[in-house]
């Protein structure tokens, strides 16, 4: 093995997040690849550039890639010698039906990327979203890198989409063996916090007694009825996506604020003294999501729906505090909204368990100990 590893580390961002963010930001467009990616990353949507710069304290190398940024990739292509094929493409796709011009522009979205994978060839081809890109796509990659190598932690895609992978990492324990049984090699690889992200968003007042900061959609089924119990009995405010997706008498909706992401997500969790977390319906019976991290990571008290292996990740009553039922949930919020003194307590210890055991530097070494079985 070399003394040293390259990554290539590919991620979709939400469009919506991508949109607002040129609309409040139009300058934004004129800027060189490298400053508009910076930027972008600096927002702290999702991971951010939380692999890329702890695995550079590491030692390796790692760039960052937003295939489905436009305005970025389009920069990037014109930066890098495909102007022309971009032009033609542009013009002919003003022509095209619509349902064409997202098949063009996808495929264009594919050409660029390409491109940066051969201009990178790196040891790690790194996804984020392993429904992206086609398999035939990454079959034909494995020329230019070492290793494909897949994160997930949400419903799977089709077969077909998982093949093409070296090693596909998840933070979900039952997925492990799953993957396994497919003949696909698998990993057990959780999620962490950025403590960086706080000299980003600075401290702001906790002015929220309790919050929930979230999507709600049909993989939130069950947690959306728990939801909306918790909105007729507890002063509670609601942040995140999907609230147009509620029936219009939905009592989450009065005490609803939209939509929040990257660093604005993180100031509310800031400003949260209590904050509850919920499962996808995928996650079944095992403590996963970034939630988890990041509400402690922030200083919230987290209260979290109790899963078989939450106490590996943090001990419950001590660190964080877990519900088994709605009933629960409501008398446990109730409880610790009275006493001050045992919530700050709890969730000062949350966030001093993430900041020493939960941390990206950490898990990047855990990343960098993986792949050195498989490269």
């Amino acid at each position: 093995m070399k003394n040293y590893l390259e990554f290539l580390i590919v991620d979709t961002y939400y469009p919506k997040f991508l949109s607002s963010l040129y609309e409040r930001y139009p300058e934004l467009r004129e800027k060189e690849y490298s400053d508009q990616l910076e930027f972008i990353k600096g927002q702290c949507f999702g991971t951010g550039d939380f692999y890329s710069k702890n695995l550079k304290k590491l030692g390796c190398e790692a760039e960052d890639i937003i295939p489905n940024c436009n305005v970025l990739q389009n920069r990037w292509a014109v930066e890098n010698g495909l102007k022309a094929k971009n032009s033609v493409l542009v013009r002919a796709a003003k022509r095209l039906p619509y349902i064409r011009r997202c098949i063009s522009s996808f495929d264009w979205s594919l050409k660029v990327l390409e491109a940066q994978i051969k201009k990178a060839m790196p040891d790690v081809l790194y996804m984020q979203d392993l429904s992206f890109c086609p398999p035939s796509f990454l079959d034909d990659m494995k020329e230019y890198v070492t290793l494909v190598v897949g994160q997930i932690a949400c419903p799977l895609p089709t077969l077909d989409y998982l093949k093409p992978y070296n090693l596909i990492l998840t933070s979900f324990p039952h997925y492990v063996d799953r993957f396994r049984k497919l003949w696909i090699n698998s990993e057990y690889f959780k999620i962490a916090f950025e403590p960086s992200v706080l000299e980003r968003t600075g401290r702001p007042e906790r002015i929220y007694a309790c919050t929930f900061v979230g999507g709600i959609s049909p993989a939130h089924k069950k947690g959306t009825d728990l939801l909306e119990e918790l909105a007729r009995h507890i002063n509670i405010d609601f942040f995140g996506y999907g609230a147009e997706t509620l029936d219009r008498n939905s009592p989450i909706i009065p005490k609803h604020h939209g939509e929040v992401w990257g660093l604005n997500m993180y100031k509310v969790l800031l400003s949260s003294r209590i904050t509850i977390n919920r499962h996808i319906d995928v996650a079944e019976n095992y403590a996963n999501n970034m939630r988890l991290y990041e509400a402690t990571g922030c200083g919230a008290m987290l209260i979290t729906d109790y899963k078989d292996n939450l106490n590996e990740l943090f001990k419950v009553g001590r660190e964080v505090i877990a519900y088994r039922d709605v009933d629960e949930l409501i008398k446990l919020i109730k409880y610790y909204m009275k006493n001050d003194e045992e919530q700050s307590k709890i969730a000062e210890n949350g966030q001093k368990r993430t900041m020493t055991e939960h941390n990206y530097f950490q898990r990047m070494g855990e990343l960098i100990d993986i792949i050195d079985k498989y490269i």
